[in-house]
């Protein structure tokens, strides 16, 4: 029973990073058809989210046997919420403006590396071999991989302001991720995660109010598809995924597992908005993947 548990939260795992990972092409598409700009796209994003949290937010808080929130854990889950989805989410828009979608991915995906870091020093958790190998080989090959997309895309006038963007991205995804991995077993994943996006996008619609008019704002149909897309598809079903799979195996490892979502990045955006591979790129995918497997393998 055990291994079977742990070997669906690494399947959920990464199923739930592949669909995160189709986030940057959606982006990306929706600049490119509709001219749109980052703090626009995400609002679009959480409001198209929000009736489905209103809902499992609900039904989560009258289930039989939910634990009554503290005041000190309510501040904590808004605290989450606002760096994971709010903070780290809209560095990372602004970031898609002006890189490529593979770029953007292979920056994002240090926050693994805060995450255990945050971890191993906050609270005290030791690192198995296994990880710190699988560490190891996942940021050699990302380092490879994004040398490879440094070396063609110098002329852009805003690729160090794209890429500092996403930077500042990582680090704020890895405190929700290691606050997550501190509250989920208390909270319970569903009540949590669906918690955490509403005080999200309370903070997210704070942010559009004061710096856009809303008079100004359209809906257009390819917007709203668009909008209707990163919601579902790249926010809602990978978000409560991805707490499972914490719930289930710890966030030291889905920091790891969810590695793969560069690869997944890279490919869609090779075939769907025609960004090249190059050979680092290859040689980067190759060590990601094999760091992804040395963690299944340990878990299940």
């Amino acid at each position: 029973m055990n291994k079977q548990l742990n070997f669906t939260g690494f399947a959920i795992a990464v199923c739930g990073a592949i669909l995160f990972s189709t986030k940057a092409i959606f982006v990306k598409l929706a600049f490119h058809a509709t001219h749109t700009d980052a703090s626009t796209l995400l609002g679009l994003r959480m409001l198209f989210s929000l009736p489905f949290y209103l809902v499992i937010a609900w039904f989560a808080s009258r289930k039989e046997g939910a634990v009554r929130i503290t005041a000190k854990e309510w501040f904590y889950i808004a605290l989450m919420g606002l760096f994971g989805y709010y903070i780290s989410s809209l560095f990372d828009f602004i970031g898609l403006q002006y890189i490529t979608a593979g770029l953007e991915r292979l920056i994002l995906f240090l926050y693994p590396t805060f995450s255990v870091i945050l971890n191993t020093v906050i609270f005290k958790i030791k690192l198995s071999k296994m990880q710190v190998v699988a560490l190891l080989l996942t940021y050699a090959g990302i380092g490879l991989a994004y040398f490879g997309e440094f070396k063609t895309d110098t002329s852009n006038p805003n690729f160090f302001y794209g890429s500092i963007m996403i930077f500042l991205c990582s680090i704020t995804y890895s405190f929700y991720l290691v606050g997550t991995g501190r509250l989920v077993n208390r909270v319970g994943a569903t009540r949590y995660t669906a918690y955490a996006m509403l005080f999200a996008t309370l903070g997210i619609f704070m942010h559009y109010i004061i710096t856009k008019p809303l008079t100004g704002f359209v809906f257009t149909p390819t917007l709203v598809g668009y909008g209707s897309a990163l919601a579902i598809i790249a926010t809602v079903v990978p978000s409560f995924m991805i707490s499972g799979a914490m719930k289930k195996i710890g966030s030291n490892n889905v920091s790891i597992i969810t590695s793969i979502g560069p690869v997944s990045t890279i490919l869609q955006a090779h075939y769907i908005l025609g960004e090249k591979i190059f050979l680092e790129q290859v040689l980067g995918t190759i060590l990601v993947v094999i760091g992804v497997l040395l963690v299944g393998k340990d878990k299940a």
